[in-house]
């Protein structure tokens, strides 16, 4: 891989600052004609976000949409004429292939990190959802940047380390593409942990479903409809079907049912 395509891709990169966060709390790629940034949904905690761009500016950016299960976000900016990153089919990687990863890894601007490409597919206690799994060196900063390939083309959206194995983990240009193109999935607005009772509620958020429901940081998601959780992934499959789901919950010692109609 060349430096004029490292170059290309570090121009496509930015810099997503939400508030109260500070510099540096991560990165994002523009994609597409009309100035959309995808990055991470655990960066983007906010709607509005400062972007910092390649060239120093510093823009406003406003959240279009998220898909939490998937940690993804959109974003908008209003600048017309920015340099876009095609996208490739991530489906076509295979182990070896050369890829780069571009951020903002502790502060540093359009830090560019390459390796291969180990494995696409799901990761043991991440769910069945697909991760690319790259010999690539990433840090905090680094999340929501993009992972591009020889060509220059985006094929995944860098997430996480896999601390077994050191390996950085990025979220498939497939996975990304269908976000973009499909309406924003039903959410309950909660952060969840699991525990030995079920899901712990670690957060709330202001306005969502779950807090109409009553339901607080604290509870325990034991199940719904009258089947009981048994994964963190059993929950988003509820919820994204959408309509009534009726939720049950421990508070204290106490068992609870709360009905919450899931919104948009």
């Amino acid at each position: 891989m060349n430096g004029e395509i490292v170059e290309r891709v570090r121009r496509s990169t930015v810099q997503v600052e939400t508030p109260g966060d500070g510099l540096g709390s991560g990165s994002g790629v523009i994609v597409g004609p009309a100035a959309t940034v995808v990055t991470n949904a655990h960066v983007a905690r906010s709607q509005a976000a400062k972007v910092h761009l390649w060239d120093g500016r510093v823009v406003d950016a406003y959240v279009v949409k998220k898909h939490a299960r998937r940690d993804l976000a959109e974003l908008r900016i209003d600048i017309p004429g920015l340099l876009a990153l095609p996208m490739a089919d991530s489906d076509r990687l295979r182990p070896g292939h050369l890829v780069v990863a571009v951020g903002n890894p502790l502060g540093f601007q359009g830090a560019a990190s390459a390796g291969v490409v180990r494995a696409v597919g799901p990761v043991q206690g991440l769910g069945s959802q697909p991760w690319v799994q790259a010999s690539v060196r990433l840090a905090p900063g680094n999340s929501g940047g993009p992972l591009a390939n020889a060509n220059g083309e985006l094929v995944g959206i860098n997430t996480m380390v896999l601390s077994h194995g050191g390996l950085g983990l990025a979220i498939p240009s497939r996975a990304v593409n269908e976000f973009l193109v499909r309406p924003p999935p039903p959410r309950l607005g909660v952060s969840v942990r699991s525990v030995k009772r079920g899901l712990l509620l670690l957060e709330v958020e202001s306005g969502a479903a779950a807090e109409q429901a009553s339901l607080r940081a604290g509870d325990i998601l034991v199940g719904a409809d009258g089947r009981r959780f048994t994964s963190p992934d059993a929950l988003p499959d509820v919820i994204e079907r959408g309509g009534a789901v009726r939720l049950q919950f421990l508070r204290g010692s106490r068992d609870r049912v709360r009905e919450v109609t899931v919104r948009l």
